[in-house]
């Protein structure tokens, strides 16, 4: 029987063993010595066969029926939008962006979701169960230790992330807390020097407006308050008699109050003749009738009792 001729991948493949045998009898004899191979590397040949890729197929294909093979060759599912099914071309290969994970998984997905939708229908045609019984038991890959130490290291993890969590809110309302702080302080800060500016300003005459005094009070409040103030006092003593009347009190007229008129001149009707020359009669414990006795009345009054 002749062999068949070597074809030029099994030349060089021999050619390679012939040439490695040889470099092994010469360093098992001694005669390499480090230093005087030199690798080198050759560009790589496509080999395009295509009668040996035809065999391969011929070999890999066999003759059996569809339930046995279940392969299924389709285009993806339409989506909700398109009323026709996606068509099988080369602008649709393009189109779906190979670098994009999420446009990639989807594509599978749709082609998978085709693929079920058409070979369900066949398969209950065929009779073929499509779905699992209620006691269908299958034994899990991995065992119970296993399955228990991947849950405790699931624990773990999620306990973690919840305890960096909290900690992260902790930190944040630490953060505003101090945040707010500062506000706060600051604001107090503008309010006294915005009050001590207007008293200086009051005290040096600039300004009548009391407006410090109620610093409190909300401004809608201030402002009705300075309203009916400024109604009531329009005609009224200046601010700093009005600011005195507050603070202490308004009493009346002292300064001249027992000065006479020309009325009280001339009003006579309280005048009693007898009460004004002493002839009247006296009221009891007038005059000293409760008075304490002087040093020397005392002393003798002491000495009138010896």
């Amino acid at each position: 029987m002749d062999t068949p001729p070597l074809s030029d991948s099994d030349a060089e493949s021999e050619e390679s063993l012939v040439s490695d045998r040889e470099l092994q009898d010469a360093f098992s004899r001694g005669l390499l010595k480090p230093g005087l191979n030199v690798v080198l590397e050759r560009p790589k040949k496509a080999v395009n066969d295509v009668n040996g890729l035809k065999q391969c197929l011929a070999e890999f294909r066999r003759d059996l029926e569809w339930v046995e093979r279940l392969d299924v060759t389709l285009g993806p599912v339409p989506e909700a939008s398109e009323t026709q099914p996606a068509p099988q071309n080369k602008d649709q290969k393009k189109g779906v962006n190979p670098e994009d994970d999420f446009q990639r998984e989807m594509s599978f997905y749709r082609q998978a979701q085709a693929a079920v939708l058409a070979v369900l229908p066949r398969l209950h045609q065929l009779q073929v169960p499509t779905k699992r019984p209620t006691d269908y038991f299958a034994e899990m890959a991995k065992s119970d230790q296993q399955m228990q130490k991947i849950r405790q290291k699931l624990q773990t993890k999620q306990a973690a992330m919840e305890k960096s969590e909290k900690a992260k809110q902790l930190r944040a309302l630490r953060k505003y807390g101090k945040k707010v702080q500062t506000e706060v302080l600051q604001k107090r800060q503008r309010e006294k020097a915005h009050m001590m500016n207007a008293i200086k300003k009051y005290q040096k005459g600039f300004s009548d407006k009391l407006d410090f005094l109620e610093g409190d009070q909300k401004p809608a409040e201030r402002s009705a308050k300075a309203r009916a103030k400024g109604q009531q006092m329009s005609k009224g003593p200046n601010a700093k008699r009005r600011y005195k009347n507050q603070k202490f009190g308004f009493g009346g007229k002292k300064k001249g109050s027992k000065w006479n008129t020309r009325e009280s001149y001339d009003d006579v009707s309280s005048f009693r003749a007898k009460v004004a020359h002493g002839k009247g009669p006296r009221k009891p414990g007038k005059k000293g009738a409760n008075k304490r006795p002087g040093k020397r009345t005392r002393q003798k009054m002491k000495s009138k009792s010896r």
